[in-house]
């Protein structure tokens, strides 16, 4: 039977809140990472909120082997939906990256920037959804102010709200980036993988908060150092040297990104345990 190691922080909240928006979810045959999305305006439904009711719709799905990931995820993100009267548009929404396992096969389903590495005798085989990177780009906007030493001022806030909403009208929509939100469809455009069970050695799945450290700060030269960390000394350990990482460079200069430091969340499964 597979081993499944997790570790979970929160990130830098300025609310007052010191809970985690990322969403763990550990079964007997799968695992989900849920990365629900921030709001600069804090609401009861918060991207946590929606995280959170969706690892439960995917609780009740994730079980069955006969249930195609897609499938599931969009019965999951409509009855999330209609439970709930969420309309497409309006609602929070979260990252979904699902890894699901049987005796012969392993799946893997990516939708947004949530990702999930498998590891052969091969080498590593990450299962990534660039939509979101392709439409945002690197350039510009309060990246740029960053870049110029500005930090996470008033400024930045306003900044990084302007880019918001610039990326919120290309969300579920063709051309731009699909997420879990009020949109079921969006489940079928995501990044799908089956590989044979026998090939597959570890899977690590993470959110953006984590894969940061291989993808944008480059602490681990690849995703097979993250993962030769997590085995040796724990998913946390990843988690620590990345929010070290953030605590080196306090206002984003070298790595601009939107918030100091991200909601971690890392599950690391190995299956010759």
């Amino acid at each position: 039977m597979p081993q499944v190691r997790t570790a979970e922080a929160p990130g830098d909240h300025r609310s007052g809140s010191a809970l985690s928006e990322d969403v763990v979810l550990v079964l007997p045959n799968a695992v989900a990472v849920l990365d629900g999305a921030t709001s600069l305006r804090p609401r009861a439904r918060s991207g946590g909120w929606y995280a959170t009711r969706l690892a439960e719709q995917l609780a009740e799905r994730l079980p069955d082997p006969a249930l195609d990931l897609a499938e599931l995820l969009a019965e999951s993100i409509a009855a999330v939906a209609r439970e709930h009267g969420l309309r497409p548009g309006e609602s929070p929404s979260s990252t979904a990256a699902l890894l699901r396992w049987s005796e012969s096969e392993v799946d893997a389903l990516v939708l947004a920037d949530s990702p999930v590495v498998l590891f052969t005798a091969g080498g590593e085989r990450p299962v990534l959804d660039t939509h979101l990177a392709q439409l945002r780009g690197s350039r510009g906007g309060f990246r740029d102010r960053l870049r110029s030493g500005a930090g996470f001022d008033a400024g930045h806030r306003e900044a990084l709200g302007t880019a918001m909403s610039r990326t919120a009208r290309w969300r579920n929509v063709e051309g731009g980036f699909w997420v879990a939100e009020a949109v079921p469809e969006a489940a079928f455009h995501a990044t799908r993988t089956r590989t044979p069970r026998r090939e597959v050695r570890s899977a690590l799945v993470a959110s953006d908060g984590v894969s940061c450290g291989v993808q944008d700060y480059g602490i681990y030269e690849s995703w097979s150092a993250m993962l030769s960390e997590a085995q040796r000394c724990g998913p946390r350990a990843v988690l620590d040297r990345v929010r070290a990482a953030e605590e080196s460079d306090p206002d984003g200069a070298r790595w601009p990104r939107p918030k100091r430091h991200d909601d971690q969340a890392l599950a690391l499964v190995d299956f010759d345990a």
